[in-house]
Order: C-alpha cells, then sequence, then structure tokens
C-alpha cells in the first residue's frame, strides 16, 4: 500500500460499536474519505479517533480540518471509501465555519433507494452498484426522537422521498432537546452488513 497524508473536513464521528466511525472529504476534490482500522472495515478506536493542535490531544470533531496518515485503499462493495490509517497522529488545521458547509453538500436523486436498508446480496450480485457509502445532504422537515424501543431516529424528507433512520451522532440527546438549532443538514452513512442487509444511519446532524 502507498502511504500518503491528506487533508480532510471531518463530517462524522459517530458512535459504532463503542468506538468510532470517521468520515470526511478531502479539502481538494472534495472526496469522500473513511478512514478505517483495517481491510474489514473495522471501526476505529478512541486512541486512533484523535488529533493534535497547539493545546493537545483531543477527539476529532465535525467541521475541524486535520490531516490524516493513510497506508492505503481498502474499498469494500458496500463503502468504497474506505482507507486504512496508519499509525500517525492526526493534525488539526483550523475549522470550517459553519457557512461552508454548504459548499460540500451532495446532490443524490435519493439516498440509495427508498427505505432505511439495502439488501446486501443486491450489492454483491452487483445489481446495486454503491458508488459512495457516504452524503452530505440538506433535508426538510427533521424531526428527531426515541422510540418505544429506546432508540434514536430521525423522520425527514429528501427530493420528496420520506426516511426514517436510527442516529448515531453522540450528541442526539442534546440535540433533540432544541431542534431549531439545527440546520437541517445531515451526514447519511450507508452501515456495516448486518443479517443480510446494509442499514442507512444519519452518522452527524448539523
Amino acid at each position: 500500500m502507498n502511504q500518503q497524508s491528506i487533508q480532510t473536513v471531518i463530517f462524522a464521528n459517530s458512535i459504532k460499536h463503542g468506538q468510532h466511525c470517521v468520515a470526511g472529504k478531502t479539502l481538494e476534490g472534495k472526496h469522500w474519505v473513511r478512514p478505517v482500522a483495517d481491510s474489514y472495515g473495522r471501526e476505529l478506536t478512541h486512541a486512533q479517533a484523535k488529533c493534535r493542535n497547539p493545546h493537545g490531544t483531543f477527539n476529532v470533531k465535525p467541521l475541524q480540518k486535520v490531516t490524516i496518515g493513510l497506508s492505503g485503499h481498502v474499498p469494500l462493495i458496500n463503502q468504497p471509501e474506505n482507507y486504512m490509517v496508519d499509525d500517525s497522529v492526526w493534525q488539526q488545521n483550523y475549522t470550517l465555519d459553519q457557512h461552508h458547509i454548504i459548499n460540500y453538500l451532495d446532490h443524490p436523486s435519493d439516498l440509495w433507494g427508498k427505505g432505511d436498508r439495502v439488501r446486501y446480496d443486491l450489492i454483491k450480485a452487483g445489481q446495486l452498484v454503491i458508488a459512495q457509502s457516504l452524503y452530505l445532504v440538506q433535508v426538510s422537515n427533521l424531526s428527531l426522537y426515541v422510540s418505544p424501543f429506546n432508540k434514536r431516529r430521525a423522520s425527514f424528507i429528501f427530493n420528496e422521498h420520506v426516511y426514517d433512520l436510527p442516529v448515531t451522532d453522540p450528541n442526539f440527546d442534546t440535540l433533540v432537546q432544541d431542534i431549531g438549532a439545527t440546520k437541517g443538514i445531515l451526514c447519511i452513512s450507508l452501515g456495516e452488513v448486518f443479517e443480510g442487509n446494509c442499514y442507512k444511519l444519519v452518522a452527524t446532524i448539523f
């Protein structure tokens, strides 16, 4: 694998198996990058999801501009943006202004079709090609709630499609108290395979 360092704007540091699922877009070209721990797409540890700035080393946060060391591209058919991290410490280089988020929006016709999941066998058979497993989108009618099963959820409309998806944003409990503070911009991720499906997840709420 060819080692490289890339500058990214972080758009997600969400919860995955008690660890971290991080994703961002490159400053040059605005391409998605999902840093992972191994070639199977394993989540990052607490230590791996930190960045250093002049004040110390802290958990990486959305909208930080961070230089990440990568050991190579390790794409999966359901997550083509996966890159394995190397052992270097990430370096923070300022933060993206909230008003500039719109410059990084994606504009798909839908979020991998309707519903809250994609069947993995369709991806494996080539009947559904996942060109990208991450989207940053502006939505309408956003509502955050906790289901009767105590699951964090978000319902919203995107391009006239109604979605109701699980939320992995660690700030959910704060945001649900003040939905008016959000801009209605979501980072949506297509998750790992679980019982034959890849679920659509709201990784970050802006």
